[in-house]
């Protein structure tokens, strides 16, 4: 009987009637990933074995190695199956109703951003008289918040150098075993992302002699973390915090709030679906800034006699 069918077997027939093709390869790889955690961690429940108990306790088994946020995703993707299960009358309740979140505590993670003393002592050390490479990419993604894949899939057609703006609108599929361009991660992160004067210079001379319609930073294989090594050398011969890829993306937005440029703005230029994404990321930098505005407005009222 289709009741007896295990669980990690039912989520696997599931995604690939479902979700194979249909998302993104980056978010299917998610969904095998929950599939091969399900095998590992219930190897053996069955769907007519399923109940609030058994399903709290995989979420627990799960929770005690992973954070809070994974674990939500991991529950996200089996309940969005077992729904499906409950409407097929494979099961008949939903095991996964009033369930309770856990997971570890947050791990001290590395810095995520640079002041702006930091990012200019970074800015000064990159080479940038050798063509296209890494310090040219390192730039990029420090003036513009640019993903990474993002910045990768960028040909020099992209640039509109004359109204002095980036057109974004597509990516570099780098993690694909062969790699190509790829649609953007939503339809918000189809956007212009205006550009500084310097920046235009450097990268109008940079592209003009380059195929037009070609990524200008992929030549062959490109991974993050070689990428996020080079940038751990050069900001450790600046002498300064070690920040990753994703870091300056953090990095440029952090410095626009502090510079006093809209959440709004920020988010439509980092190509956030909407501000709610953006004020959670940003979260400290927005408290702090707060902190400063009610500063302000205790120092204007005690001038009003």
């Amino acid at each position: 009987m289709t009741q007896e069918m295990k669980l990690h077997h039912y989520f696997d027939q599931w995604m690939k009637l479902y979700k194979l093709d249909a998302v993104r390869e980056v978010t299917y790889q998610k969904y095998e990933m929950t599939h091969r955690q399900l095998v590992k961690l219930v190897p053996d429940l069955r769907l007519n074995d399923l109940s609030r108990l058994t399903y709290q306790q995989l979420l627990n088994d799960y929770a005690a190695t992973h954070e809070r946020q994974t674990v939500m995703d991991f529950h996200r993707h089996v309940k969005s199956s077992l729904i499906d299960a409950l409407e097929e009358d494979l099961i008949d309740r939903d095991p996964t109703r009033k369930v309770v979140i856990k997971g570890v505590q947050h791990r001290q993670h590395k810095i995520k951003f640079l002041n702006q003393h930091e990012m200019q002592s970074l800015l000064n050390i990159l080479v940038l008289d050798e063509g296209p490479n890494w310090d040219y990419f390192i730039l990029l993604i420090a003036k513009t918040g640019l993903r990474f894949s993002e910045a990768l899939g960028l040909t020099p057609r992209d640039f509109d150098f004359a109204h002095q703006y980036l057109n974004i609108k597509r990516t570099w599929d780098y993690k694909a075993a062969q790699s190509d361009f790829a649609p953007t991660k939503n339809k918000s992160s189809v956007r212009k992302v205006q550009l500084d004067w310097q920046t235009v210079i450097q990268f109008s001379q940079l592209t003009k002699d380059l195929p037009k319609d070609k990524p200008i930073f992929v030549h062959s294989k490109v991974y993050n973390d070689t990428v996020n090594h080079y940038l751990e050398r050069l900001c450790k011969r600046a002498e300064i915090n070690v920040i990753s890829i994703h870091g300056l993306r953090h990095t440029h937005a952090s410095l626009l709030l502090y510079a006093g440029v809209s959440i709004a703005s920020v988010a439509r230029r980092l190509g956030h679906s909407n501000m709610t994404t953006t004020q959670q990321t940003y979260l400290h930098v927005i408290q702090e800034l707060e902190n400063q505005d009610n500063d302000k407005v205790m120092k204007h009222l005690a001038s009003l006699i």
